[in-house]
């Protein structure tokens, strides 16, 4: 499903990267190839579809960024409380005493810490 939904938003993505291209803030883009006598659904016609494309694959864009985040978050945060929990146990077993300030590992004192 993850993966079905990870394709989807790549092709997604790619085509909202033609339609942005294809427009140009200043009225040219492909509506430049229209700009002869007033035709009927000429300029205006071409920048309100592809300011409408625009706005719908972003706003899909978004939905589905939405649905693989919540796809995936709830796995991604068991994962990651196992690798803590076992991280813990393997720094310090439960039983043994951590060696006291100024010991070293072996539990001696360390030079020049006389008494």
């Amino acid at each position: 499903m993850l993966t079905a939904i990870s394709i989807i938003i790549l092709v997604i993505c790619g085509l909202l990267a033609l339609v942005v291209l294809a427009q140009n803030p200043k009225g040219g883009g492909l509506a430049a190839g229209f700009t002869g006598a007033q035709q009927i659904g000429g300029v205006q016609k071409t920048a309100d579809f592809l300011e409408k494309g625009t706005w719908t694959l972003a706003g899909t864009l978004m939905v589905l960024c939405l649905i693989s985040a919540g796809l995936q978050g709830g796995n991604a945060t068991e994962v990651e409380d196992m690798e803590v929990i076992d991280a813990t146990e393997e720094a310090a077993p439960a039983g043994e005493a951590l060696p006291a300030e100024g010991e070293g590992a072996t539990g001696e004192q360390q030079p020049g810490q006389g008494s």
